[in-house]
C-alpha cells in the first residue's frame, strides 16, 4: 500500500498494511481476520492468486514479506475468544492477524470501576464514561512466536499517529497464537 510507512520487519509492515486497509473502510467495522502467508511462497505456489493480489512482477520479489489475506467474516453472534478457539490454520499460513475496535479507558479510570458488574453492565459503564477512547487494534502473530500490534485512536485517526509494538495487546496476541497450537 502506498501510504504504509517503511517498517523494519515483514510482520510490522503487514500489520501496518492491514491497519491502513481497515482504516480506509472507516470506523464502526466488525472484527476482521487475516491469514498471513509468505509472499515468495505464494508467488511460487499460487502464481494466479499472486497475480490477482497484485504481487506478480513486484520490484521487491526477493525481499522477505508477508501477504495478508482476509478471511470470511467473523460471526457477530459469537464471542471473539470462542470463535478463535475454533480456528486451525493450514501449513501454508505463516501467521494470522486480527483487527478489532474497542472502547478503552485511561489507567487513571481503573480506580473508578464499580465492583461486581457483570460483563454487559461493565461494557455499558465504559461506553458512558467521559474519558473513554475508541481504539482500533490490529494484532498479528507468526507460528514462530513473533508478535506485532498497531493501535489507532479514533480521535487521532492518521497514519502518522499509529502506535506499534510487540506487547501492546498481549491477551489478544496470546489468543491468536493459540490458533497455531495443536
Amino acid at each position: 500500500m502506498s501510504n504504509t510507512p517503511m517498517a523494519a520487519s515483514p510482520l510490522t509492515r503487514a500489520v501496518l498494511e492491514i491497519d491502513e486497509y481497515v482504516s480506509g473502510l472507516g470506523w464502526d467495522q466488525p472484527a476482521r481476520l487475516f491469514a498471513l502467508v509468505d509472499t515468495a511462497r505464494l508467488r511460487a505456489e499460487q502464481p494466479s492468486l499472486a497475480d490477482r493480489l497484485g504481487l506478480a512482477g513486484s520490484e521487491q520479489e526477493t525481499a522477505p514479506g508477508l501477504t495478508p489475506i482476509e478471511q470470511e467474516e467473523i460471526p457477530a453472534d459469537r464471542p471473539l475468544d470462542e470463535f478463535l478457539g475454533t480456528i486451525a490454520w493450514p501449513d501454508a499460513v505463516t501467521g494470522c492477524a486480527l483487527t478489532v475496535e474497542r472502547l478503552m479507558l485511561p489507567p487513571s479510570a481503573e480506580a473508578q470501576v464499580p465492583q461486581g458488574l457483570d460483563e454487559a453492565k461493565l461494557a455499558q459503564w465504559v461506553a458512558e464514561h467521559p474519558e473513554r477512547q475508541e481504539v482500533r487494534m490490529t494484532v498479528a502473530v507468526l507460528r514462530d512466536g513473533a508478535r506485532e500490534s498497531a493501535l489507532r485512536l479514533r480521535e487521532k485517526d492518521s497514519p502518522t499517529e499509529v502506535l506499534t509494538g510487540s506487547d501492546l495487546v498481549p491477551g489478544l496476541a496470546q489468543a491468536l497464537a493459540a490458533t497455531f497450537e495443536e
